[in-house]
C-alpha cells in the first residue's frame, strides 16, 4: 500500500506539480483540524485496550442483540464522533468479539449529526432538516444494524476485520488475565506499555487511511465544483435523490462545510428529499470516509457497510421529500 501511495505522488508531482502542492497543502491542514477530535478518540481506545474494558464490553453485548443494536444507534445518533475519529474504537470493539450488527449500527448513524450539528443545522437549513437529519441517522443506523444482525447473527467481530499489519497492530490488549479490568492503567507498567503500543498502532492507522483520503477529497472537489453538482442533483426529477447519493455523497467536504453547500443547491431547485439525501449519504459514503474504512474491513462487510449506507440514504431521501 505505501508503495502504491509513494508511486502516485511521483506521477502526480511530474505531471500536475500544481495539484500536488495544493494537495499536501490541504491534507495537513485537514490532519490539524481533525486532530483535536481523532486524538481523543485515541487516548480512549488505548485505555479501553489497556484496562481490559474490552473485554467487559465484549460481555455485555453477549446474547443481548437487539437491545445492542437499538442503544448503538441511539447513542451514535447524538454522540458528537465522526467516521475517522470512531475508526479505532470500532476496531478495538470488533477485535474484542463485539458482534458485527450493534459495530455496523453505531457505524452508519454516528458520521452523519451530532447536538453540535443539530443546532448548526438548524440555524442553516431549518429546524425539519434538522431533525429530520437526526431521525434518518438513527433510523439508518437501527436499519444497518438489524440487517447486519440478520446476515451473521451474534458471530463475533473478529471475522470482519482485514488479516494483516493494520489491524493486527490494533487487536493486542493487555495480556493481564481473560477477566481483568483495571481502569488505573498508569499503576502497572504492563498496562502502560500497553496503552503506548496501542496508541501508536491506532495513531499509524488513522494517518495511513487519513493521508490518501483528504488528497483524494481536495482532488475530487478541485475537479467537481458546486456549480458541477448542481447540474446533476439541481432539478425535483424522479432521479434527483439518487443523483444525491451517487454523485453527490462522493464530492461531500465535512458536514458542517456541506450545510452552505447546500443551501446554495437547494436555492438552485435541489429538492428537500435529495438535500437530505446528500447530507446524510455524504457522512457515511464519502470519499473519505470510505477510504477510512476500507483497509481495517474485509469486502463482504465493507461492501456491505456501502450498501446499507446507499440505501438508507435513499430512503432518508424519500422520506424526508414525502414529509416535507
Amino acid at each position: 500500500m505505501f508503495g502504491s501511495v509513494l508511486l502516485c505522488a511521483v506521477v502526480s508531482a511530474w505531471l500536475w506539480p500544481s495539484l500536488l502542492r495544493e494537495g499536501l497543502l490541504f491534507t495537513g491542514e485537514g490532519l490539524v483540524e481533525v486532530a483535536p477530535l481523532v486524538l481523543p478518540g485515541i487516548a480512549l481506545t488505548a485505555w479501553i485496550m489497556a484496562s481490559g474494558a474490552d473485554r467487559l464490553i465484549g460481555k455485555a453485548f453477549e446474547g443481548r442483540l437487539f437491545p445492542a443494536v437499538l442503544a448503538a444507534a441511539a447513542i451514535g445518533a447524538i454522540t458528537p464522533v465522526c467516521g475517522v475519529t470512531v475508526l479505532p474504537l470500532m476496531v478495538g470493539l470488533l477485535a474484542a468479539g463485539v458482534p458485527l450488527a450493534p459495530v455496523m449500527a453505531f457505524w452508519l448513524s454516528s458520521p452523519v449529526t451530532d447536538p453540535a450539528m443539530l443546532a448548526t443545522t438548524a440555524a442553516t437549513l431549518g429546524l425539519a432538516f434538522a431533525i429530520g437529519k437526526t431521525i434518518s441517522a438513527f433510523g439508518l443506523g437501527l436499519l444497518g444494524g438489524m440487517v447486519t444482525a440478520a446476515l451473521t447473527g451474534s458471530e463475533g467481530g473478529q471475522s470482519a476485520l482485514r488479516k494483516g499489519g493494520l489491524t493486527n497492530s490494533l487487536t493486542t490488549s493487555c495480556s493481564c488475565g481473560p477477566s481483568t479490568f483495571e481502569p488505573r492503567i498508569w499503576q502497572t507498567r504492563e498496562r502502560r506499555r500497553a496503552f503506548a503500543k496501542q496508541a501508536l498502532a491506532t495513531t499509524r492507522l488513522i494517518l495511513i487511511c487519513l493521508i490518501p483520503a483528504f488528497f483524494a477529497e481536495y482532488a475530487l472537489n478541485a475537479a467537481l465544483t458546486p456549480g458541477a453538482l448542481a447540474a446533476y442533483v439541481g432539478e425535483d426529477t424522479w432521479w434527483a435523490i439518487p443523483a444525491a447519493v451517487f454523485v453527490g455523497a462522493p464530492a461531500y467536504i465535512d458536514g458542517y462545510a456541506a450545510l452552505p453547500l447546500t443551501r446554495g443547491l437547494i436555492d438552485n431547485g435541489m429538492s428537500p428529499g435529495a438535500a437530505m439525501a446528500f447530507l446524510v449519504s455524504g457522512g457515511v459514503v464519502s470519499i473519505w470516509g470510505a477510504l477510512a474504512i476500507f483497509p481495517v474491513l474485509r469486502l463482504r462487510p465493507f461492501l456491505l457497510y456501502l450498501g446499507l449506507a446507499v440505501t438508507g440514504s435513499l430512503l432518508a431521501g424519500y422520506g424526508f421529500g414525502w414529509v416535507v
